[in-house]
């Protein structure tokens, strides 16, 4: 035991002294924040604002486009020929047709430009014009525009749970982004930290490390001792990334805080004149805004965080170290990085196969495909944390974190047995007939 803790705290210290570690564990989350704000900045600053012409022949369009950010409209007073021959040079962008018989043909409309418009573009001109079209032939029938508004109605259901415990809100939204990030990023991280044990054994062997590190410890010593070292590294970059992320939310919220309190002062002092000089419009954007922070809140406050931490903890270091102890088979069982692609695909297969299986799983957790799946080993990690945050019952979730288990043991005992050969064979095309071979060996 004392042998594997040393193997432990040396690929545990070598790895999180590196500089990249540190890169990684503390700017990584504000490297990646600050990069899609950059993109996203960059997105919203480089869209440049479009004029559309708007020839109306009918008549009966005038005012009904809305100017906004990107797009200003124009009605020009010409007929269709002249229109075409000036619109570039006046500086637009594009030329609107409206016949007529558009009422009775709307699919006449037509759109002009130089290059061609965008699909926004033409989405919003073609949704303002069926917009009237509606209107026109429903005020025909006798129907008012009053009616209209009065009939449309925004249902916002409130979902609740019940338990034994009583009841308690839940928000659907929030339950199936958090359990596919979650997914995810186990998904992803297998990957990274599995291949980096892999490349380690790799690294090892092909230097004739292992040699001399053989001669000391045993192969099973040293490949479980690999890979719950890297598994320590990868919960403590997962640790430090939760802990900076919550210390951003709470200073972030400290910020926007202060803001809303002042903003709060401001429309107090402003007076009933201040008020009535927003508006209506503005009075509503600040509802809605209002609306979706009070939204995201609750929907906050619906999650099991506690539970889905751990859960997240323990399928992360379930699903780790099953990859991990046959990633680090595969590195003991070839020379170079080129031959690990034969046996790399069936390996990684099943939890390819899981990502794949959590867009399903979403729409029905409580399903034969999610249940089954939630609890096969090599699969659970992935699936069971796109099922928690939904709710799930607890002999499941038992089952499935001692299948796990078990898998693990099962797992580690086969990468053991081909790595206590593989790891001092050298120069030898390996198949998977030979790695059979190398289970049932008894030298």
């Amino acid at each position: 035991m004392h042998t594997i803790f040393l193997i432990i705290k040396r690929e545990y210290l070598v790895r999180v002294r590196k500089r990249s570690f540190v890169i990684m564990t503390i700017l990584g989350p504000l490297l990646i924040f600050a990069f899609y704000a950059i993109i996203g900045w960059a997105a919203v600053s480089s869209i440049d604002q479009k004029k559309v012409a708007v020839v109306d022949e009918s008549g009966r369009f005038t005012n009904q486009f809305k100017n906004d950010e990107e797009t200003t409209y124009s009605y020009e007073k010409q007929p269709l020929s002249v229109a075409k021959k000036s619109f570039v040079k006046q500086g637009y962008d594009a030329l609107v047709f409206i016949p007529k018989d558009v009422i009775e043909r709307p699919k006449t409309v037509q759109i002009f430009a130089q290059k061609s418009v965008s699909l926004d573009l033409q989405n919003n001109i073609e949704r303002a014009i069926g917009k009237e079209i509606e209107t026109i032939k429903l005020s025909e029938a006798g129907i008012t525009q009053k009616v209209i508004e009065d009939a449309k109605v925004n249902v916002d259901a409130q979902t609740i749970n019940l338990s034994d415990a009583g009841e308690k809100n839940s928000n659907a939204i929030a339950t199936t982004i958090i359990g596919y990030f979650c997914a995810f990023l186990i998904y992803i991280s297998v990957f990274i930290y599995g291949t980096q044990v892999m490349r380690g054994v790799m690294e090892e062997k092909t230097n004739r490390i292992v040699e001399v590190i053989i001669s000391s410890v045993k192969p099973f010593q040293l490949m479980l001792g690999k890979i719950i070292g890297v598994a320590l590294v990868g919960l403590t970059q997962f640790l430090l990334w939760i802990t900076l992320t919550i210390g951003l939310f709470t200073i972030g919220g400290t910020i926007m805080g202060d803001k809303v309190d002042r903003g709060r002062q401001a429309m107090q002092t402003s007076g009933a004149a201040g008020a009535m000089a927003q508006g209506p419009a503005s009075a509503e954007v600040k509802k809605t805004q209002e609306s979706a922070v009070a939204s995201v809140m609750r929907a906050i406050d619906t999650l099991n965080i506690p539970l889905i931490v751990a859960c997240f903890l323990f399928y992360f270091l379930g699903g780790y170290l099953i990859y991990s102890a046959l990633f680090g088979a595969i590195g003991a069982a070839v020379d170079n990085e080129t031959e690990t692609q034969q046996f790399m695909f069936p390996i990684t297969l099943p939890i390819i196969g899981a990502i794949a299986v959590a867009q399903f799983v979403i729409r029905d957790p409580d399903g034969p495909l999610a249940f089954w799946t939630s609890i096969f080993p090599l699969t659970s990690p992935v699936v069971m944390m796109v099922r928690v945050p939904f709710g799930v019952p607890g002999w499941e979730l038992a089952l499935s974190m001692v299948l796990l288990i078990l898998g693990f043991m099962g797992t580690t005992w086969l990468a053991a047995r081909i790595y206590r050969v593989g790891i001092l064979m050298y120069g030898k095309k390996v198949s998977y007939k030979e790695l059979s071979k190398w289970v049932f060996y008894k030298g």
